[in-house]
């Protein structure tokens, strides 16, 4: 079951290039899960699609302080709009 559900969630994160957050929330799972069966179970099943997973998770780790700025970003542009129209 457990090989069957690596294999699923790596699949799923390359074909949608997932974050493994989107694809614990796919699934309904958490993404201390997805981590450990996509890291750990997946390279000993098929070191194939391990390795284009693997692809995927260093190109969001490449990419997170971007996605962070911007979510910073939108928080405090949110913020000033709404006192903006309170005012």
């Amino acid at each position: 079951m457990q090989q069957e559900k690596a294999c699923l969630y790596g699949r799923y994160m390359v074909q949608n290039n997932a974050t493994v957050r989107e694809t614990a929330n796919y699934y309904g799972t958490s993404k201390s899960t997805v981590h450990k069966l996509l890291t750990g179970r997946l390279m000993r099943l098929d070191k194939n699609l391990y390795a284009l997973v693997r692809k995927v998770l260093d190109e969001n780790k490449a990419q997170r302080h971007i996605r962070g700025g911007q979510a910073t970003k939108q928080k405090y542009q949110h913020e000033k709009e709404h006192l903006e129209s309170t005012e």
